[in-house]
């Protein structure tokens, strides 16, 4: 943390110099990463603060995202598409990312907030907002889109886990346990690609009941997505994960 505010030179041009490497972006403009940092304590009046570049970016991160789900899990309904959406770009996800960036060593505040012994939650998710801005602004749609792509990937992975797919097998095993007085299985059927990038075709299985399976990028998914297709299968719903 510093204090300071910006107005055409920066004195603060080493940390900046290590956040560009760190974000794996370089600013044409280095006005606008400093606007980005600078919060309304240490801005000389309000409008040279974060405030309007979290405004923006707030709107373009959650379209950048709405669009990387859409594309990324094409068998959601627009239902759990919006629940995913709610998790990756909360402000307590936003304040998760900006911690993992150390972005708190960057900031550019007040005097009466560096004496706080740590940067509030809510600091910490503004200044990612507007770093997703400033990005937009200087380099454009792709070079936001790949700065939101890599921060919010895992994040994405973690709630599609978390909020859908161990739900799925959550609610297989409920239903297993309560009309058949067992637990199911998880058949791996056939593996392809190469090491690196394997997918796993798994089916789910109660008593000597084998359900249709579903490919998955790791086991894991493909438990999930094989558990979801076992409960469609046992409603009289059409499995929505192909099994080839």
């Amino acid at each position: 943390m510093s204090t300071g505010s910006p107005n055409g030179s920066n004195p603060h041009e080493g940390s900046l110099e290590k956040l560009q490497r760190r974000i794996d972006y370089r600013f044409a403009d280095q006005n606008l990463l400093v606007s980005a940092l600078t919060h309304a304590s240490g801005a000389e009046h309000r409008l040279a603060s974060n405030e309007r570049l979290e405004f923006l970016g707030d709107a373009i991160l959650g379209a950048i995202v709405c669009e990387i789900l859409y594309q990324q899990f094409p068998e959601f309904l627009e239902g759990e598409l919006t629940r995913l959406k709610s998790i990756v770009v909360s402000r307590q996800t936003c304040a998760k990312l900006s911690e993992a960036l150390g972005m708190q060593e960057f900031l550019i505040l007040g005097k009466g907030m560096t004496t706080h012994p740590s940067v509030p939650s809510s600091l910490l998710a503004d200044v990612f907002e507007s770093l997703v801005a400033a990005i937009y602004l200087d380099g454009g749609d792709a070079a936001a889109r790949r700065f939101i792509s890599n921060a919010v990937g895992p994040e994405i992975e973690l709630a599609a886990e978390g909020e859908t797919g161990s739900n799925y097998k959550s609610l297989l095993q409920q239903l297993a346990q309560r009309e058949h007085g067992t637990t199911p299985t998880y058949q791996l059927l056939d593996e392809k690609g190469p090491d690196h990038s394997k997918c796993f075709k798994v089916a789910a299985q109660v008593g000597l009941d084998r359900y249709p399976p579903a490919w998955g990028r790791n086991k894991k998914e493909a438990e999930q997505r094989a558990a979801r297709n076992a409960l469609c299968h046992l409603s009289g719903q059409t499995p929505p994960f192909p099994s080839e």
